[in-house]
This record gives C-alpha cells, sequence and structure tokens, in this order.
C-alpha cells in the first residue's frame, strides 16, 4: 500500500489553476523529491497535501484513508508534519524550547493540570525535555541546546526546524526547501540528516532547488511544470528525460545532475 497517494489533485486561485488533476503515489520509507521551476506549484501542492490548502477538486489519501482538506494538526495526529520554506523558529526561545513545542500533540496532561503545575506536569516536562536533547544530539545541535535560537547560524536554523518537526513523531515528514539559502557545508549536513531520518522509517518528501542534493538522495522524483506533472522516476530517468531538460533542468543544470 502506498504511504500517501494524490488522485486527480486540482485547485483554482480565481481564474488560476495552480495545480492541475495532479496524481502520485509514495511508497512508504522513501525520499520522494518533487521539483520544477518557479511557480510550478510545488509549495502550492504541499499545502494542499497538508490541509492549509482545500483543493477544487481530487483527493489525498494517506495509508489508504482520504484525508482531503483535514487541518493541519489533525494530520500531524496521524503523523504527518512539515517544515516551511521560510524559518519558523522563536529567537528568543533555547533551541531545546524550540524543539519541546513540537512535542505538544504528544503530552497528554491538560490545561488545569498546567495552570496548578501538578507533579504530573512537571515529570512530562522532563520527558519532553529529555526528548528534544535526542532530537537535538539527531540533528547536531545537542551542545547548542540552551543556546538562544536566534544566536544559531542559518544552516542551524534548518537543522532545527527538522528536529522540531521531528518532535511530532511523525510517519511522513515534508521538507519545504530545507536547504535553500545554505553554503555547500551545510547542504551536505542536510543531505546526511534527510538520509539519516528515511534511514530511521520515516517517509520524506521534499521540495528542493539544490539538484545536486536532489539527485544524490532521492528515490523517485516528480516533476512539475505550470501545475501538471511534467515526468517522474528515478534520479536516472528524470536526469535523462528531454522534457525535463527542456523545461528546468536547462544544459547547464544538466551537466552538473550528471556529477551528482
Amino acid at each position: 500500500m502506498s504511504h500517501l497517494k494524490v488522485e486527480g489533485l486540482s485547485i483554482d486561485f480565481g481564474g488560476l489553476r495552480a495545480v492541475d488533476k495532479l496524481s502520485f503515489e509514495i511508497a512508504p520509507g522513501t525520499i520522494h523529491s518533487i521539483i520544477g521551476p518557479n511557480g510550478a506549484g510545488k509549495t502550492t501542492l504541499f499545502n494542499l497535501i497538508t490541509g492549509i490548502y482545500a483543493p477544487t477538486e481530487g483527493r489525498v489519501l494517506l495509508d489508504g484513508e482520504e484525508v482531503t482538506g483535514l487541518p493541519p494538526h489533525h494530520l500531524a495526529r496521524r503523523g504527518m508534519c512539515r517544515t516551511f520554506q521560510n524559518l519558523q523558529i522563536f529567537d528568543r526561545m533555547t533551541a531545546a524550547e524550540n524543539v519541546m513545542l513540537g512535542r505538544h500533540l504528544q503530552e497528554t496532561t491538560g490545561f488545569f493540570s498546567h495552570l496548578f503545575r501538578l507533579p504530573a506536569v512537571v515529570a512530562e516536562n522532563a520527558r519532553t525535555r529529555e526528548r528534544a536533547v535526542q532530537l537535538l544530539d539527531h540533528v547536531g545541535l545537542a551542545e547548542q541546546a540552551d543556546t538562544p535560537a536566534g544566536s544559531l547560524p542559518y544552516g542551524a536554523l534548518k537543522r532545527l526546524e527538522i528536529a522540531r518537526a521531528l518532535a511530532g513523531e511523525p510517519k511522513m515528514l515534508l521538507l519545504d526547501e530545507p536547504a535553500a539559502g545554505c553554503n555547500a557545508v551545510e547542504t551536505q549536513e542536510i543531505d546526511a540528516l534527510i538520509q539519516s531520518v528515511a534511514e530511521g522509517g520515516v517517509t520524506v518528501v521534499l521540495v528542493e532547488h539544490d539538484m545536486h542534493l536532489v539527485m544524490n538522495i532521492s528515490n523517485h522524483i516528480l516533476v512539475l511544470d505550470y501545475g501538471k506533472k511534467l515526468a517522474e522516476g528515478t534520479a536516472e530517468q528524470v536526469r535523462r528525460n528531454p522534457d525535463v531538460v527542456a523545461a528546468y533542468l536547462g544544459q547547464q543544470a544538466d551537466a552538473e545532475a550528471a556529477h551528482a
């Protein structure tokens, strides 16, 4: 069974069809990349899958169950978490506190327990802190656990966002341009982290412009152009597809991909 299945998904904004009758499937435990030129509909597709937008038509199935249009917090409870293009970090909080926020759906104590600071709350906060530090260690930021997030370098903030998304214990993690704005070293760190997450059994879906990263780590690639599927397949199949080269990669990017 597919982990995620998209069937005939479309969305209109006024007279513009941003995603047009798109269908594809994602196998569990794989790294699935979505690429395409600016304006191809990649982030819009993410927003449809994760419940931020409601589609004009079509449906989304998660583990065989229709979840079309469910709000993001309901999808998170079902194991789907995501990051965004723009950093959503709380600068004045520590790295650990940022990750702890991602655990809120995993916590069981209620409002009144927190209001009166009952022992159960203290114990749960300790468990949440412990898990946050474990995740920071996983992304290479354990030593910065008590550092204000606003003082961390950009590449570290990208990894911090992934750690916070992982705090929700996802079965599927959607990453929107995780390497955007990163230098070569930071991109390598993101590359290794994504592969590590997938090796841990989490299905990873990413939108990314860095073709070296995409070609290096993807099990399957979907190429969009003006909201439609242009091509899909393995990295080798995509890099050799003349329609992809003409519409997106171009000769220079094709040469780069060939050396990925």
